[in-house]
């Protein structure tokens, strides 16, 4: 059966404009009336739905047409369109921008756009840029415009004026205030649980966007932009290929990067799930294999080279021949040192012989799938850091460009730990995830 429920992509003409500020005041906002609010990420990022996820107190998942795929899509939102009362999607990039785009989700499934477009430094423009974004591919859905980061009321008189003859677009204008920014650094946005006042940034932006047009629609209004999901076809369970077997996860400020679709189709493969934090120097729990997922090593190098029990215990588990994957910032403290972007060396695990050495600039990005015997499994690369070692490498990932193929990341090989900058999305091919965390080859 299909369900409805109000839905919005929040989208902008380019990074950095604060759409995932104004997403997540708009599920903040509607969440503090009692509303139910699921919200999803375009895309690959990590970053963002920590912060929708604050706002909602629901798991965010990604959308992506080509690493998750529609069929997912499609899956995911019908199932949060049964339960809630507002659908908030928080676009990529620019609207327009990458292979797929959030303009391609948005049109292929029918969800509203709302442009979020920084006017800090423009007036009339502003009506050009959200006349272009409106029309540039005819059929897109369509909710309007929001001004953001709007020097005064007079300057939002001017914003709204330069709409012209499409002033009802007009959504409201958002106040430059620092209360609500939301800090960033290398990577995108900072963790919102490391912030203490994570949730009043919320709350303050909630409260900026409760005085626009777009905050002052309840329930009745935003039934203009319903949406009606179709109910897709089933997909057979996974086969429980790691019943019985307990998996190790690291997670803390360290190791933060996990999609929760990748924990469900973990514990849909039949694993038990028991987590640790190397930050706190907890070592291994009882496992028979483990996972290092993506982070901020890093910014945490010093701690984590002192956490020897976590450290022995990952020696003793890799000499006991148990699996372990690690993804991208959880291979970095496996080698024997990381490098800051200013030439200072901290030593780390030394599981791994050579160094990671942190560049200025992105040493990759995009869309990549690493193909195993028993299947492709989809994700992306982006990274700062570059290896330099000796490892095995056992085979690379393909990078995925324009539908071309090419070479992509390393994955590295020691006995039975696996290590790469590939961060992977474990849905795409449970069988191919599990194969990870199984003892025995992969060729």
């Amino acid at each position: 059966m299909s369900a409805a429920c109000p839905a919005i992509l929040v989208a902008a003409p380019a990074s950095g404009q604060g759409k995932t500020t104004v997403a997540a005041a708009l599920a903040r906002l509607h969440a503090r009336a009692g509303r139910r609010v699921r919200a999803f990420k375009c895309g690959p990022d990590f970053l963002d739905p920590h912060w929708l996820a604050l706002a909602t107190g629901e798991p965010v998942h990604n959308l992506d047409l080509w690493m998750t795929g529609e069929h997912d899509a499609r899956a995911r939102l019908h199932a949060a369109a049964e339960q809630a009362d507002l659908i908030v999607v928080e676009g990529v990039m620019g609207l327009f921008d990458g292979e797929p785009s959030a303009a391609d989700l948005a049109q292929r499934l029918g969800l509203p756009v709302l442009a979020v477009i920084d006017a800090s430094a423009m007036a009339g423009t502003f009506g050009a840029l959200a006349f272009g974004l409106q029309h540039f591919r005819p059929g897109l859905p369509w909710a309007g415009v929001l001004a953001n980061r709007v020097a005064s009321e007079r300057h939002a008189q001017m914003l709204q004026a330069s709409l012209a003859g499409n002033a009802a677009s007009f959504l409201g204008a958002v106040m430059r205030d620092a209360a609500f920014t939301l800090p960033e650094r290398h990577l995108g946005l900072t963790v919102a649980a490391e912030l203490p006042d994570a949730m009043a940034r919320l709350d303050a932006a909630a409260d900026a966007l409760a005085t626009t047009a777009l905050g002052q629609m309840d329930g009745a209004a935003l039934a203009r932009w319903a949406v009606r999901f179709e109910a897709p076809a089933p997909v057979p369970p996974s086969a429980p290929l790691l019943a019985g077997r307990t998996l190790a996860v690291a997670c803390d400020a360290a190791f933060c990067f996990v999609y929760p679709a990748n924990l469900d189709t973990l514990r849909d493969l039949g694993a038990e799930l028991a987590f640790f934090s190397p930050l706190a120097n907890e070592p291994l729990p009882d496992c028979d294999a483990a996972w290092l997922p993506g982070g901020y090593p890093e910014l945490h190098a010093a701690a984590l080279a002192a956490c020897d029990q976590t450290q022995a215990s990952l020696r003793a588990h890799l000499q006991a021949n148990r699996p372990l994957w690690a993804e991208c910032g959880g291979m970095m403290p496996l080698f024997d040192a990381i490098v800051a972007s200013d030439g200072t060396e901290q030593a780390a695990w030394g599981l791994l012989p050579g160094r990671v050495v942190m560049q200025k600039r992105l040493a990759a990005l995009g869309p990549q799938q690493l193909t195993l015997p028993a299947g492709t499994l989809r994700g992306h690369t982006f990274h700062y850091s570059r290896c330099e070692s000796t490892v095995q490498v056992e085979r690379h990932t393909e990078s995925v460009r324009g539908g071309a193929l090419g070479v992509g990341e390393a994955v590295y090989r020691a006995g039975s730990l696996r290590a790469s900058y590939f961060h992977a999305w474990f849905p795409s091919s449970p069988a191919a995830a599990a194969s990870l965390f199984l003892p025995g080859d992969l060729t």
